[in-house]
Formats: C-alpha cells, structure tokens, sequence
C-alpha cells in the first residue's frame, strides 16, 4: 500500500476553465483534432471533498446537481479509476461535489472536477503532480483535465497535453452561459473537418503572434488576443444561436474590451478594462436576462 500523512477530509477547487483563443490546427488520422489555444482560469469553482475510506463513492451537491446526469458516469469517478488501475494500492474514499459551474458548457467543468480529483488523491497518496502516472491517467481521461491539473495559465497544444506557462495578468471579465448546453461532438461535427484535414498551414504558423512578456498589461493582451479567433465558434453558433444573442449582450456592455465564445460553447466571456466596469456589467446583464448564468470576477 502507498504510504499516507493525511488524515480527515480533504478539499480542492475545480475552476472554470476559460479559452481565450482556439484555433483548430486540423484534424489527425486517428479522428482526434490537434488544437491551439490559450487557456486562463476563472476565480468560480466547484468544490470537491474527498474523505478517504474503503470504497470509492461520489455524492453531487449544489444547485447544478441534477445537470451532471448520471453519477456512473461523471469524470470525477473515471480519473479516480483510472488512476487506481495505474497505481497499485492507491487509497480512494467517499468524494463529494459541490457543483456551481453550468455542464456542456465550454469551460469545463467536468474535466476541472476530474483534474481536483487527481489533485486530493494524489495528495492522499504522496504522488506528485508531474507523476508520469498522473498525467497520462489526466490526458485518457479526457483533452481538457492535463490542463485543468495546474489550473494555472498557458497555452495548450496538440490534443491538450503540451502546455507552457504564461505569464498573464489578472483580467477583469464577465462570464455568461445561458443554460443551453452544447455538446462538443456537434461542434466539431458542425466544423465538418475529416481526417487528414488542416486549417492551419505554415504561413499562419509563421504569421502567429507573440504572447506578451511577463509585466504585459491587460492592453497589451487584448491587443494580441483580438489577432487569433475561436474557431469553433461559427459552427457553435450554427449548433446554438443563442450564443450570438450573448455575444451581443457582452459586446454592448460598457467598458468592454475583448468578447467571444470559450471553448465549445456556449459559455461566452468578456475582458474589461476595471474589475468595477466588469461588475457593473455584469449586474446589468443579469438584471436583464435572469435566466442566465452570470458571473463578474476575473480570469488569471
């Protein structure tokens, strides 16, 4: 069995994982399609808590509960799985979700939950982060948890397991998912790439812009980040129109500077000059469409 410190509950944040840029370099033989993107992390989160024990359980909690679906079925319970399979005598228990963020949404949520699982069992367990084990279990269990597992800033590559640190700032923004979820199968199927195809060739590598140094200011990112699009959200729009619809909300705010959609959709987000200008629009916007999920804080 692997040794073990810790005693009692353990806690971890799953947060909201926000693409500030996708590009959809193309489509590989294999079905799977290599990506570009730049990923920041929201300061909104699920909660998950793990008492270790003899048998691995999940309970979800939360006003979005009942949108994971099937408990059997969620991420949390496969990373955990998968990491057991990797790790002889790993020690598990009873984990409990406290779910906030909206599902099938562009920001995963999913993968954030399965990356905080890999996170509170490898500090059960005494692995560490960069375990060859953990990463590989991260990546099988689904794109998006490698990054989710540092939850820090960087651009993510490939079919999301080539990540390099950036240095961005703290960017005020608001959050908008108006509780439609968007599947990312049809997305992609709505993009229409088969495989061997490429959208990107090498003269837009070479013509791809520099991510602003360390000290950059929230200027000099918008300025870049306005240069690479999400390719994923004209056939998005296509799977949901309302996305356009949020878009438009965003893109009429005050003090807006930057707005596009994260992700798959249908989360759409905005960076702001002030985190005042992106509370005060925030507020307006939720004042205005109360169906929706709002959220003003910041992106880092």
């Amino acid at each position: 069995m692997l040794a073990s410190t810790v005693t009692g509950a353990l806690r971890e944040q799953g947060r909201a994982k926000v693409n500030l840029t996708l590009r959809v370099v193309g489509r590989r033989v294999d079905g799977y399609h290599d990506l570009e993107s730049v990923v920041a992390f929201a300061d909104c989160a699920d909660q998950l808590g793990l008492e270790p024990g003899p048998e691995l359980t999940l309970t979800t909690t939360g006003p979005l509960a009942e949108a994971c679906g099937e408990t059997s079925d969620n991420l949390v319970l496969k990373a955990a799985r998968l990491l057991a399979e990797a790790v002889p005598g790993l020690k598990l228990g009873a984990f409990t979700l406290e779910k906030v963020l909206p599902v099938a949404a562009g920001i995963g949520g999913g993968s954030a939950d399965a990356a905080a699982a890999l996170r509170l069992l490898a500090k059960l367990n005494g692995l560490s982060l960069d375990d060859p084990r953990l990463s590989a279990v991260a990546l099988k269990t689904g794109a998006d948890v490698p990054v989710c597992v540092p939850s820090r800033a960087c651009t993510m590559t490939g079919v999301g397991e080539n990540l390099q640190p950036l240095a961005l700032p703290v960017l005020p923004c608001v959050m908008i998912n108006p509780r439609v979820p968007v599947a990312t199968k049809d997305v992609f199927q709505a993009l229409g790439l088969k495989p061997g195809d490429l959208l990107v060739g090498v003269t837009d590598v070479l013509a791809a812009p520099a991510w602003p140094k360390a000290g950059a200011s929230v200027g000099d990112w918008v300025d870049v980040l306005g240069q690479v699009k999400n390719d994923l959200e004209p056939p998005a729009l296509k799977v949901q129109p309302i996305i356009g619809t949020v878009l438009d909300a965003l893109r009429a705010s005050t003090g807006v500077m930057l707005a596009r959609m994260s992700g798959s959709g249908a989360t759409c987000f905005a960076i702001y000059g002030s985190e005042a200008d992106a509370k005060a629009a925030g507020a307006a916007i939720a004042a205005a469409h109360p169906e929706w999920w709002v959220h003003a804080g910041t992106l880092s």
